[in-house]
C-alpha cells in the first residue's frame, strides 16, 4: 500500500487527483484548512499526520536542509520545480510512494523529476 501524502498549497489539482483515482491517500492542505500555515508548520502538520509532503515550493529544500542538519525529524518531502508536467509528477510520485517505506522515508528529501 503507497504511503499517504499531503499536498502543499500550489500543488496542481490534476496531480491531487491523480494519486486519489489510484486509491492513494492524498490530501491538500486546503483539505485541512491547513492553508494558511507557514511553510514549516505545514511540514510539522505533514510529519504530525504521518504523510509524505508533496510540494513544489523551493523554500523546502532550506528548510529539509536545516531540519537535517538540527536532527529535527519530518515524515519525508518531495520536492519537484515548477513546470514540471503533471503526467510525470504523478507518476515520479507513485514510484517513490510505492518503492519506499515510512522509515526509508523519515527526514529524507528526494528531488523530481526522477531521472
Amino acid at each position: 500500500m503507497p504511503l499517504p501524502v499531503f499536498m502543499d498549497v500550489p500543488v496542481p489539482m490534476g496531480v491531487t487527483q491523480g494519486p486519489r483515482r489510484r486509491r492513494i491517500d492524498g490530501r491538500t492542505a486546503q483539505d485541512d484548512a491547513a492553508d494558511r500555515m507557514s511553510d514549516e508548520q505545514l511540514l510539522e502538520s505533514a510529519t504530525l499526520l504521518g504523510r509524505i509532503l508533496l510540494s513544489q515550493d523551493v523554500e523546502y529544500l532550506e528548510i529539509a536542509a536545516r531540519w537535517q542538519r538540527q536532527g529535527t525529524v519530518f515524515s519525508g518531502l518531495l520536492c519537484v520545480p515548477q513546470g514540471t508536467p503533471i503526467g510525470r509528477i504523478i507518476k515520479d510520485v507513485d514510484i517513490c510512494l510505492a518503492g519506499l517505506t515510512a522509515d526509508e522515508f523519515v527526514s529524507r528529501l528526494v528531488h523530481l523529476p526522477l531521472r
